[in-house]
């Protein structure tokens, strides 16, 4: 149960959505947009967030598009995991949302809500990492086309009033070799050691990782590519250059578990790529 009251509204446009936003927060109130809203849902009940309305943007049709229309693929911040998995136009992305929380709630989770909220993780933006992917905002009450990069360095930033409408991925990216790896401390589905998302394209490897620091961040692509040397010593320069982003816990893993556990990750990366 939420103990406190809030506004619901549920617009159908982004005109619309905008306006709400702004009338309210004029009034001092506290508005925020609200995709799948299982993790706000939850931080409400528990008294970690509160506000004074929420703006449900599943009805508006720019958030729950999922097509590839000319040279890029367009995903709705509105659009859900499961939907984003079941729909097979992005391999790498499908594969790895489909290891995020069980199956009923990933028919609740959106990409939006996965990428923009609290819990560390965030994996459901590793193949956007990779892939010079860019989002369409709303700033300012007009609608930007910005690089992912400008908006998230492992965390999301965003100002007061500003929404993720839609994430775009360039088309060329959609079929590249790929490789995914999950590495859970005891289930299948549970929080991540380390979650892995790799491609290979003309110009190399790029891979980014969530679960060994306390955001996602990508592997120095300069050695991962440094092909005159042989992989176990790329492994190797790869694991040092990033040793100071790895975190260590009590309750998960410690840090060496977490290299001994990133080593094997590399070495299967490199020999699914062989090849390829």
């Amino acid at each position: 149960m939420i103990a406190f009251d809030f506004a619901y509204f549920r617009p159908n446009t982004l005109k619309e959505a905008t306006e709400i936003y702004k009338q309210i927060a004029l009034t001092g109130k506290t508005p925020v947009y609200y995709g799948g809203g299982t993790e706000i849902i939850s931080m409400a009940r528990t008294g970690s967030v509160k506000f004074d309305a929420v703006i449900d943007i599943k009805s508006i049709p720019e958030c729950t598009t999922l097509c590839v229309e000319s040279d890029r693929l367009i995903i709705g911040s509105a659009v859900t995991l499961t939907k984003i998995a079941e729909s097979g136009c992005f391999p790498l992305l499908g594969e790895t949302v489909s290891r995020i929380a069980d199956h009923t709630i990933q028919g609740k989770i959106t990409i939006g809500g996965n990428i923009a909220g609290t819990i560390i993780y965030r994996e459901a933006a590793l193949p956007l990492m990779i892939t010079n992917s860019k989002v369409k905002i709303i700033r300012k009450n007009r609608l930007h086309d910005v690089p992912f990069f400008d908006v998230f360095d492992g965390d999301l930033h965003l100002q007061k009033g500003e929404l993720i409408v839609q994430f775009l991925i360039d088309k060329n990216y959609l079929n590249l070799p790929y490789c995914h790896v999950k590495k859970t401390k005891l289930d299948k589905i549970d929080y991540p050691l380390l979650s892995m998302a790799a491609i290979k394209t003309n110009n190399g490897i790029s891979a980014a990782v969530s679960g060994l620091g306390d955001k996602p961040f990508l592997l120095p692509g300069k050695i991962l590519n440094e092909t005159d040397i042989p992989e176990t010593i790329r492994v190797d320069k790869t694991i040092a250059a990033i040793q100071n982003n790895i975190i260590s816990d009590l309750i998960i893993a410690s840090k060496e578990y977490r290299v001994f556990v990133l080593k094997n990750v590399l070495t299967q990366m490199f020999h699914n790529f062989k090849g390829a």
